[in-house]
C-alpha cells in the first residue's frame, strides 16, 4: 500500500508539472508503446544467452512529450533556438512483467545434485510499474522532421524513473520435510549456497536510470512511429525476488526493452 501511495503522490505531481507546462504553450504528443523486455537479474547467469533470451517478458507504456519546437497556443513556432529545434521532454507511465527460471550449465540434465534440483524448482516473477521523465535529443532539426523534410529522425535519451515492484517467488523443489515443499517462507527449499535472506518477494519501490536509442518515421503531419531500445538500471537488487549475495553477483537489476510505439500530434 506504501508504494502505491508513494505513486499516487509522484503521478500528482507529474500532472502539476504537465499543467503548468501547458500554460506555457508548448505543444504536446501523446502515444503508446510495446514491446519484448529482457530481464537481467540474479536468475541464472547474467552473461549467458540462454537465461537472457529464455528470461524474457513484455512493456506497456503511455507516453506524453513535449514539444519545445511549436506553440499550441498561437499555432506558431517558437523561438528558433538549439534547444527547442533538438530536444524533447518525455514522460511515461509504464509496466513490465518477465516470468524468471534458472537456466544454463548450473541446471543442465547432467546435473543431478541437490542444488541443482533446487535451482530447477526455484521460480520467480517480477513485475514493475513505472512512471518517469527522460530528456530526448534529436541530432537533426525537429523542425525539418515535422516538415516531412526527412522521413527518419534518430534520437537519444536519458532520464529518471521511479520504480513500484512487486516481485513473485515459488518453488517446486521436493525437500526431504514433507511440510516444506513449495514454501517460500522455508530457506531450505532454495539453492545451499545462498546466504539466508537471499530469496525476498516483499514489494517495494526504488528509483532507476533510463537511456534509450531509437527512431521516428514521420507517418502522417500528426502522427510518428517510434522504434526505442531502452537500458533501465535500478538502485536495488530485489526487484525479482532474488539477492544472492555471492561474489558474481556484482550489479544490480537491469533490463533491456525494445519498443514500438505510435506518436501523435494533439496541439
Amino acid at each position: 500500500m506504501l508504494n502505491l501511495k508513494h505513486l499516487a503522490s509522484a503521478f500528482c505531481l507529474f500532472l502539476i508539472v504537465q499543467t503548468t507546462n501547458a500554460q506555457l504553450g508548448f505543444s504536446h504528443e501523446i502515444g503508446a508503446i510495446a514491446g519484448p523486455v529482457q530481464f537481467r537479474s540474479d536468475f541464472g547467469s547474467r552473461d549467458d544467452s540462454e537465461t537472457n533470451f529464455g528470461n524474457s517478458g513484455y512493456g506497456i507504456g503511455i507516453v506524453h512529450y513535449l514539444n519545445f519546437s511549436y506553440r499550441a497556443d498561437c499555432n506558431c513556432y517558437t523561438t528558433d533556438t538549439y534547444f527547442n529545434d533538438h530536444f524533447k521532454l518525455r514522460n511515461e507511465i509504464s509496466y513490465n512483467k518477465t516470468n524468471l527460471e534458472h537456466l544454463g550449465k548450473w541446471v543442465d540434465p547432467d546435473r543431478t545434485t541437490i542444488e541443482a534440483n533446487q535451482l530447477r524448482g526455484h521460480k520467480g516473477v517480477a513485475k514493475n510499474l513505472d512512471i518517469g521523465t527522460q530528456l530526448e535529443f534529436f541530432p537533426l532539426s525537429i523542425r525539418d522532421f515535422q516538415g516531412f523534410a526527412y522521413s527518419f529522425a534518430p534520437f537519444i535519451s536519458f532520464g529518471v524513473h521511479y520504480t513500484s515492484f512487486t516481485p513473485e517467488v515459488s518453488t517446486t523443489y521436493a525437500n526431504p520435510d514433507p511440510t516444506a515443499v513449495g514454501d517460500v517462507t522455508d530457506p531450505s527449499n532454495f539453492y545451499s549456497f545462498w546466504e539466508l535472506g537471499s530469496v525476498d518477494a516483499s514489494p517495494g519501490s526504488t528509483w532507476s536510470v533510463v537511456s534509450s536509442v531509437g527512431v521516428r518515421y514521420k507517418l502522417t503531419k500528426i502522427s510518428d512511429l517510434m522504434l526505442d531500445l531502452r537500458f533501465q538500471y535500478y538502485f536495488d537488487d530485489n526487484i525479482d525476488g532474488l539477492d544472492h549475495q555471492l561474489s558474481y553477483n556484482k550489479n544490480n537489476d537491469w533490463l533491456v526493452w525494445l519498443n514500438f510505439g505510435y506518436i501523435y500530434y494533439l496541439d
